[in-house]
């Protein structure tokens, strides 16, 4: 039998033995791994300091670090830290990065703004930051509406007028589209003979002698369509009262309609039920007249303006 005994390099082990010969090493952990362990310990010590962590009844450890903020009644606030803060922390650096880009747009006209390169790509930045968190939750994020309930503006048609001053207005001022019921002033067939009308002047397949006599109803005292869309049916911006002509259609379901007959229907459907619901709000009390002017640019763009 040999004498040899282990070196102090030799693996140890536990001293348990199963089996007669099956042996448990006694392997230390990695120095690596040992100081890893420390320092995510030191680590979560220092971390328990500086913020808020462990909770003591109905409050918490606030820890030592704060944030200094402006909120919006314009009063500097130091608080411990948190992410409500920290958030208006990082608004307040936003805010103060983009305002010399506001303050131009506050001292340039709208076609100074438009021709200015620099600040097109401000525009569309800000206006889409400023559209997306005001206008998009009625008119979609890309501008382009909901059928029946909110206007497209990517397409070139104006309810109001696409200027940037009509624009600005309508931002500023709110708008609140109306249409009187007939059905409360004419009787059934005079409303079929006003559908039919509106289909013709917008090139829908109709009934000639019931359009014939809805045009003697539109331009007549009877329904008055005229005053408000005007002698041509082509409508008056300064009021809101939409194109008839033009085959947009905003509040009519008319391009849902897969027959002539089904057009006329939508049409018909419109005229007897009037509508109440083309409400926008005001913007004048809520953004700034830079944050507005910036939109009135970006809106303008999306549809391309008139």
């Amino acid at each position: 039998m040999s004498d040899h005994k282990p070196s102090a390099h030799s693996v140890q082990t536990t001293g348990h033995a199963w089996d007669g010969d099956l042996q448990e090493y006694n392997n230390p952990l990695p120095a690596w791994w040992v100081w890893t362990f420390y320092a995510t310990v030191v680590f979560s010590i220092v971390y328990w300091i500086i913020y808020p962590s462990w909770p003591i009844g109905n409050t918490w450890t606030p820890g030592i670090k704060t944030v200094t903020y402006v909120n919006s009644e314009g009063e500097t606030k130091t608080h411990g830290w948190n992410t409500r803060a920290l958030l208006m922390a990082d608004l307040n650096k936003a805010a103060a990065a983009q305002k010399p880009y506001f303050d131009k747009v506050a001292s340039m006209s709208y076609d100074q703004i438009a021709k200015d390169p620099e600040m097109s790509g401000f525009i569309l930045s800000a206006g889409r930051a400023l559209f997306s968190d005001n206008c998009a939750p009625c008119h979609q994020s890309g501008g382009q509406g909901v059928p029946s309930f909110f206007p497209n503006l990517t397409d070139d048609d104006w309810l109001y007028g696409g200027g940037y001053e009509r624009i600005h207005e309508t931002i500023v001022q709110g708008r609140r589209g109306y249409m009187p019921a007939f059905k409360e002033v004419l009787a059934d067939a005079q409303i079929d003979q006003l559908a039919n009308y509106v289909a013709s002047v917008s090139g829908i397949a109709h009934d000639a002698k019931l359009a014939a006599a809805g045009d003697q109803l539109f331009h007549g005292n009877a329904a008055g369509c005229y005053i408000c869309h005007g002698e041509n049916a082509k409508g008056r911006q300064e009021i809101g009262a939409p194109n008839l002509t033009d085959a947009v259609w905003l509040w009519a379901k008319v391009p849902a309609a897969p027959t002539p007959e089904g057009k006329v229907a939508a049409i018909r459907s419109v005229v007897a039920e009037g509508l109440n619901r083309g409400v926008m709000p005001a913007w004048g009390g809520r953004l700034t007249p830079e944050q507005i002017k910036v939109l009135t640019v970006y809106v303008h763009e999306l549809g391309g303006g008139t």
